[in-house]
């Protein structure tokens, strides 16, 4: 069965009312960043919905008023060659789409890989764009033949953290259902977030080579939210503190991918996975929120294959622990100007496994009027071998991981491994 869709031609969503337009507004030092000079592609996953593709697009009109910088567009300042935003008011590409077939032939879209190609569910720029006219967000409303529907959204990273996109998100939502404004006010406030003094041009995003042309398998793994919780409250107890859901999965994860990957025991691996620093940065921020910027710190914690294979789960979780505890110090000494930290990430090699949380960004609370998703598929793609802890689909007890981590020759080794938490 052919899983192709029909697309409408893209339009471009303009604010729905006049916003402040003319003239720039800075990005902050994290957003300038070369790792997060991308785009991030997350599909919504709906059961039902009622012309949702009106809905959604008359929504992200009435959003973009108080989003306004999100309609305008990348460029450089003239004198210093910064990025920043020029507020145009141009807007967002929005496409329509229609499925002859129906959520259920595609398993929901629950499965890794996806039973459809990918592309078919995204919006896809006109080849003839000029590089000045791409916008921060483009999105696709597709329609299936059972009454549900998605929603690809493809967003530049520069404009969002994981956080400030399911911010918009659900504030695109709360237009949907009527209401006059977001009940989360958006601000700006990039300039706020301090520069460290002497890194400005030094920090860089480097794949090694051997990664760089690495082909990571998809595969995702659901792990019974039962066994974590026992792992937890059992090593809570342990350590006389609170261990949470994270740092069990974390360590459980990284011991897993070290044992399939079978690196030479004295070689490096690392764990790495952001936090979310708004609240070491409260006294820049307003106290309201709001701040949809990026503001996260790489937490990197090192140590050999062989230490990370044989060690006990409650020896990786110490590890993983003793690295959190140190945020507020290393946040600091790091807007000083001090490599620690960001200087780590500098080269990812294989032996280096990302993980992100995405429970907790809001994304399973974007609600157009029909409740929110059955479930939420971040697409993950390139040369960085990517972890990701997501929500369950709706109705189900588990956490699921995402996982685009091993090549081909280790993922069945990987697949065995993570069968002790299923």
């Amino acid at each position: 069965m052919s899983f192709s869709v029909t697309k409408k031609a893209p339009v471009l969503v303009a604010p729905a009312e006049e916003t402040h337009t003319g003239g720039c507004l800075p990005l902050s030092f994290f957003d300038r960043l070369p790792a997060v000079n991308f785009f991030v592609e997350v599909l919504f996953v709906f059961r039902h919905g009622d012309e949702p593709a009106k809905v959604i697009r008359e929504a992200l009109a009435k959003v973009l008023v108080p989003y306004y910088p999100v309609a305008g567009r990348l460029v450089k300042d003239a004198d210093d060659g910064k990025l920043q935003v020029a507020c145009t008011g141009e807007g967002l590409w929005f496409v329509e789409a229609s499925a002859g077939f129906g959520l259920e032939d595609v398993e929901y879209l629950e499965c890794q890989p996806l039973r459809m190609p990918k592309e078919e569910l995204l919006p896809l720029l006109p080849l003839d764009i000029d590089q000045s006219e791409v916008p921060f967000m483009m999105l696709q409303v597709t329609e299936f033949k059972c009454g549900g529907f998605t929603v690809g959204f493809r967003g530049s990273h520069i404009m969002f953290d994981a956080i400030g996109a399911g911010q918009f998100k659900i504030a695109m939502g709360e237009m949907a259902r009527g209401l006059a404004q977001p009940t989360t006010a958006p601000l700006w406030c990039r300039d706020a977030i301090p520069s460290p003094p002497s890194l400005q041009d030094e920090i860089q995003l480097v794949h090694s080579p051997a990664l760089a042309a690495s082909k990571f398998e998809h595969y995702a793994a659901d792990v019974s939210l039962d066994v974590v919780k026992q792992l937890q409250n059992h090593l809570s107890e342990e350590k006389g503190q609170r261990i949470s859901v994270f740092d069990v999965v974390a360590a459980k994860l990284w011991q897993c991918r070290t044992r399939a990957i079978d690196q030479p025991p004295e070689s490096d691996v690392t764990l790495s996975f952001p936090a979310n620093i708004r609240q070491e940065l409260r006294k820049e921020l307003p106290a309201e929120g709001g701040y949809y910027g990026n503001c996260t710190f790489p937490f990197v914690v090192k140590a050999t294959s062989g230490q990370i294979a044989s060690a006990t789960l409650s020896e990786i979780v110490s590890l993983i622990t003793e690295a959190k505890m140190s945020l507020p110090t290393k946040v600091s000494r790091f807007l000083d100007g001090e490599k620690d930290g960001k200087g780590d990430l500098s080269m990812l090699t294989y032996g280096t496994t990302n993980l992100t949380d995405m429970r907790r960004v809001g994304f399973s609370d974007v609600d157009y009027g029909w409740g929110p998703p059955s479930h939420v598929v971040p697409l993950v793609d390139g040369p960085v071998n990517l972890c990701l802890i997501v929500s369950s689909p709706m109705g189900k007890k588990h956490i699921r991981l995402l996982t685009h981590c091993v090549v081909k020759e280790h993922l069945q080794a990987f697949r065995d491994e993570l069968k002790a938490l299923a």
